[in-house]
């Protein structure tokens, strides 16, 4: 599934376009890389024009490893209810459909755990409520090369300037 040295750890996460998650977690020190991908659905290998059509009920997510003792799982959480609405079911900004749904996918009882308890302490926070799925980790699949890294090697194209941006702006990275 993932492919991370000893020491460090893995957290998958889907919150609207893979492109703005892997910016935002780029950008955060402790975190070693980040992989846009897919997760969530049934098609096995799933490609991008296939997960579009939301009929492998994939989300785009992106895989996160990090260095646990310079950044928690809860840290790399509390991150994630920033960067994008928990509270808007299938939708984030412009985009639209199943596979920009919110969900943290954990591994072992202690992720799940740790996601647990971070989002009913980021509910707390919020008036609307948190449509955030918590599920297992079945199965993540890295998106297509031209996705990885995407912001950083396209930033004055449309999408990146409009949404990402100002994104990373918001969150005080950039």
């Amino acid at each position: 599934m993932e492919h991370v040295s000893d020491g460090h750890d893995v957290a998958t996460l889907a919150g609207g376009c893979f492109w703005c998650l892997e910016a935002v977690y780029q950008r955060i020190e402790g975190v070693l890389s980040v992989t846009s991908g897919y997760a969530g659905g049934t098609t096995p290998n799933p490609t991008y024009e296939e997960v579009c059509t939301g009929e492998t009920a994939h989300a785009e997510a992106i895989q996160v490893a990090f260095d646990p003792a310079l950044i928690s799982y809860e840290e790399i959480l509390d991150i994630f209810w920033q960067a994008h609405d928990p509270t808007t079911l299938n939708r984030q900004g412009p985009d639209a459909g199943t596979q920009y749904r919110s969900v943290i996918f954990w591994k072992g009882d202690s992720q799940r755990d740790v996601a647990e308890a971070s989002r009913k302490k980021a509910q707390g926070k919020l008036k609307e409520p948190i449509v955030t799925q918590l599920l297992p980790l079945e199965q993540f699949w890295p998106a297509e090369d031209y996705h990885q890294n995407y912001y950083n090697s396209h930033q004055s194209a449309g999408y990146c300037r409009m949404v990402i941006s100002p994104k990373l702006k918001k969150l005080k990275l950039e």
